[in-house]
């Protein structure tokens, strides 16, 4: 559910393998797309456009499916608006009867300190105070009546987004001495696709590139990589920012990263 860059992806990398994939796009002019790849495209829209034909189809898919990816970001919400965008869908894996539910998330959760995050360093609950947090709790059953895995994602890059253009040109930016939380398409797609190979349920994993450069070395290499302006930083002493671990989803997940070098991953974007 959401076939954007990240889930059209995903998707075709799944029907490359021989599953049947029913994906969702919001405009039409993805069809097509959709359809050229082997996927079954349907046309869904949440929030104001979600009426009772909407509600229909996405019985109708969840009814027919093993496992809802549900891969919508929280910009396709209003601000404090999340929680209630994905409430619909909720309520449908629950009366569909849906077997198993990875819901893609952010690292953006975590509070930004200057100390390692790990999964434990934010609780998923119908009232946390984090909108995504929220959204999360929607999905993490508490009756059993469905297997659920949380995949809290860095900051993506991968083809058509590479993170030399985040910041080119740009003077005296703050948090120089903050590192990066990133991780390349490539190894998102292989988790995900591992979580649903392997049957890996009922856990919370932190999906992110190994090595965690500081910004003030990494965007201008990135910048330049790209022959473009490099953005300049600010002099400040201290970190000043999250580090985020995924050495937990390494331990328990047969899947090995391919891009735990960011700098070296800006050839693959």
């Amino acid at each position: 559910m959401g076939c954007g860059w990240l889930g059209l992806a995903l998707a075709r990398s799944l029907a490359a393998d021989g599953h049947v994939v029913l994906g969702t796009t919001t405009t039409p002019e993805t069809m097509a797309t959709l359809e050229a790849a082997g996927i079954q495209p349907h046309l869904l829209r949440l929030g104001h456009e979600f009426d009772a034909a909407s509600e229909a189809l996405l019985m109708r898919l969840l009814k027919a499916a093993d496992v809802l990816v549900l891969n919508v970001p929280p910009r396709a919400a209003a601000a404090g608006a999340y929680p209630a965008l994905l409430r619909p869908v909720h309520r449908a894996v629950a009366t569909a009867g849906t077997p198993h539910v990875l819901f893609v998330s952010s690292t953006s959760v975590y509070p930004n300190e200057s100390r390692v995050m790990r999964e434990a360093d934010a609780i998923s609950t119908r009232d946390a105070a984090s909108d995504v947090l929220r959204a999360e709790g929607h999905f993490v059953p508490r009756y059993g009546q469905w297997k659920s895995t949380v995949v809290r994602l860095g900051g993506l890059m991968g083809p058509d987004r590479a993170p030399g253009r985040f910041l080119a040109g740009r003077q005296d930016l703050g948090q120089g001495n903050a590192p990066v939380n990133l991780v390349h398409l490539t190894d998102v797609v292989g988790v995900l696709s591992a979580i649903i190979r392997h049957k890996v349920w009922g856990h919370t994993f932190n999906v992110c590139a190994d090595q965690h450069p500081l910004r003030r070395d990494f965007y201008p290499a990135a910048a330049q990589y790209l022959k473009l302006e490099p953005p300049t930083f600010k002099d400040e002493d201290g970190c000043t920012g999250k580090t985020i671990d995924s050495s937990l989803v390494r331990s328990l997940l047969p899947y090995q990263f391919q891009h735990d070098d960011v700098l070296g991953a800006l050839a693959h974007c």
